[in-house]
């Protein structure tokens, strides 16, 4: 039972809630999510089973896609519509100001996070302050848009679109930021995740429909990372968490350890030159 789950989060659903449900249909104590997906969006969400929720961090430090709409015209709290607003004006720019914006955007740059968000500061998570009413300073992120394509056209002041992103990146943020070059508001009223690194929304599964064939075991996970063979002595070590160094390979890239009869044993990663670390043992 270790290994990693493609679902395919309904809208509603908090990430916790999809872990809760997971457990309960699968019987599977250790359960984790790779990165939060707010309650009112959909799409890719990847969970981590057993030892490899050791690993949710591989695939928080993936790009990601998206579709989803936005609305102009109002602002809220949460820089979405389930939020509440806080400042409105009457939208006046057209399609081809839209598209020169959306253009514009695309690069890198320094966005700020929403309060409504799951960053920590001071040992608090921004949306619970913001529940609280508290809204604080927030430093900005460099982030990346790859692309940020038009999917329908400026219709009723809003429109759809579908965007790559790098890691961190809020959409939320994109939509707010978008707004300003116009000199309007806007949120997002819809919110789809469609890929996270190679991993597509086409493959998840409902929660309903996931069984434990669905699951993504390690040795397919790490089918084309790299390994050495050790033998019975180091394998003993390995076991009890030995840290390898150039004596038994020279890289700079993650390595499995695997014993004389092929059996995957450990997942190593470099910690600095020649030191390897391991990070699961199965």
């Amino acid at each position: 039972m270790d290994g990693f789950l493609l679902i395919n989060k309904p809208k509603g659903l908090t990430s916790h809630d999809v872990v809760y449900k997971v457990k309960k249909k699968l019987k599977i104590d250790k359960i984790g999510h790779t990165g939060t997906l707010d309650p009112f969006a959909s799409g890719l969400l990847i969970l981590c089973l057993g030892k490899a929720t050791k690993l949710a961090y591989l695939f928080s430090n993936l790009d990601k896609a998206y579709e989803g709409t936005v609305v102009f015209g109002n602002h809220y709290d949460t820089y979405d519509t389930t939020g509440t607003i806080l400042n409105s004006n009457q939208p006046s720019f057209n399609q081809i100001e839209l598209e020169r914006a959306v253009s514009s955007m695309v690069g890198t740059y320094d966005q700020i996070p929403p309060m409504y968000s799951a960053i920590k500061m001071g040992g608090k998570k921004l949306y619970e302050l913001a529940r609280e009413g508290i809204e604080i300073e927030r430093e900005s992120r460099t982030v990346t848009i790859d692309r940020f394509d038009i999917i329908s056209p400026l219709k009723n002041n809003e429109f759809s679109f579908s965007i790559y992103v790098s890691k961190g990146t809020y959409i939320r943020s994109i939509a707010v930021d978008l707004a300003e070059k116009l000199n309007t508001y806007a949120a997002l009223s819809e919110l789809k995740r469609v890929s996270v690194g190679s991993y597509l929304l086409s493959h998840a599964k409902n929660i309903e429909d996931i069984d434990n064939s669905d699951i993504i075991s390690l040795d397919n996970y790490f089918s084309g990372t790299q390994s050495i063979v050790l033998n019975e002595y180091m394998i003993k070590l390995v076991r009890n968490g030995v840290y390898l160094d150039q004596r038994q390979i020279d890289t700079d890239k993650p390595f499995l350890v695997k014993n004389e009869n092929g059996e995957s044993i450990a997942y190593y990663e470099v910690i600095a030159i020649n030191q390897y670390k391991p990070i699961i043992i199965f």
